[in-house]
């Protein structure tokens, strides 16, 4: 039987104090730091290799993880420029809606702060946060809900002009916009608006509407849709008189009917029969006394046949209107 047995490599050293070969023995505190240092240098050793090895070759997965990162980025400028372009029509529809739209209908501007108010509901805006929490995602969500909150409100703002075109359809229908009673040959007007000469005391006095003369029994039509307000007789003035409110501060009077058709509270359209001419209360003839009211205050009469006459018969009655007779009939 043969040991075979792994001697340990000695080394010597030539001590010049003794003159002899001595045994070289490394201190235990040299040999603990040489350990240390090379456990040291491997590590820094393998976390190079390790970055190195990241850095020039890349991982499938990190592949992947950047094209998807390049793509988020892409899309994202994708969607910012859609936005962008989304806000500037928006920007357009709302300038539309103050400068065109309202002012139309006599209506007031929306201002901006109503707009861009958050009127959105919770779940809406949640709908929107779908993507990560980071930073690009915040951005879109507070951008699209920004706009989502404007798209609604400017929906609000269409809905309400909608219903101001319903009432403006109303206030059209509305408004005194033809003649009292039928004047095809522009004839009728015997006495206009202003200083007129009073035909029982021959003073001047302030005529407050038109004289239509026709014969008795003549119809005489509404002017514009409305509500009867009066529809009775006053003793030494009007006589039998009509007075019609029309809404939006219109209102009209017809007087000196021989007979009254309506009665009070009636609604009635345009061109309705609502009487007949006639000769009662203080008149000198048979004529139609009409004037035209707007919110109390009493108006030439003539600035409101633009509904039956053309450009050339009513630039001609408004001549007429003006070169009456200097006497009034009632």
């Amino acid at each position: 039987m043969y040991s075979v047995f792994a001697m340990k490599k000695l080394k010597y050293y030539y001590n010049t104090q003794t003159l002899r070969y001595e045994k070289l023995v490394t201190p235990v505190r040299i040999r603990l730091l040489r350990f240390f240092g090379f456990l040291s240098a491997m590590v820094v050793s393998s976390i190079l290799v390790i970055y190195m090895y990241d850095r020039f070759f890349p991982k499938p997965k990190n592949l992947e993880a950047d094209r998807k990162y390049e793509l988020l980025q892409e899309n994202y400028r994708l969607i910012r420029g859609r936005v962008k372009t989304l806000e500037q029509q928006l920007a357009k529809l709302e300038q539309r809606d103050n400068e065109v739209y309202r002012s139309i209908f006599e209506a007031n501007p929306l201002p901006d702060s109503a707009r861009v108010k958050m009127i959105e509901k919770k779940e809406e805006i949640d709908k929107i946060k779908v993507m990560e929490d980071d930073e690009l995602g915040k951005s879109i969500a507070e951008q699209l809900n920004n706009m989502s909150a404007r798209v609604a409100f400017q929906f609000t703002s269409y809905d309400e002009i909608s219903k101001l075109i319903q009432n403006q359809e109303a206030k059209l229908a509305s408004i005194p916009a033809i003649q009292p009673v039928s004047n095809k040959q522009l004839n009728r007007i015997a006495s206009g608006f202003g200083m007129r000469i009073d035909p029982v005391y021959g003073t001047p006095k302030m005529h407050r509407g038109l004289d239509f003369t026709a014969p008795q029994g003549t119809p005489i039509y509404a002017t514009g849709d409305g509500t009867i307000r009066i529809a009775g007789r006053m003793e030494g003035g009007f006589g039998n008189y009509v007075k019609i409110n029309h809404g939006y501060g219109y209102e009209t009077l017809y007087a000196h009917m021989v007979r009254i058709k309506v009665r009070p509270g009636q609604r009635v359209k345009r061109g309705e029969v609502i009487g007949w001419v006639g000769s009662t209360g203080k008149s000198t003839g048979p004529h139609c006394h009409y004037e035209v009211h707007i919110n109390g205050q009493e108006v030439n009469p003539v600035y409101f046949f633009y509904n039956d006459l053309n450009a050339e018969e009513y630039d001609q009655i408004l001549k007429i209107a003006a070169t009456g007779s200097a006497k009034s009939f009632d």
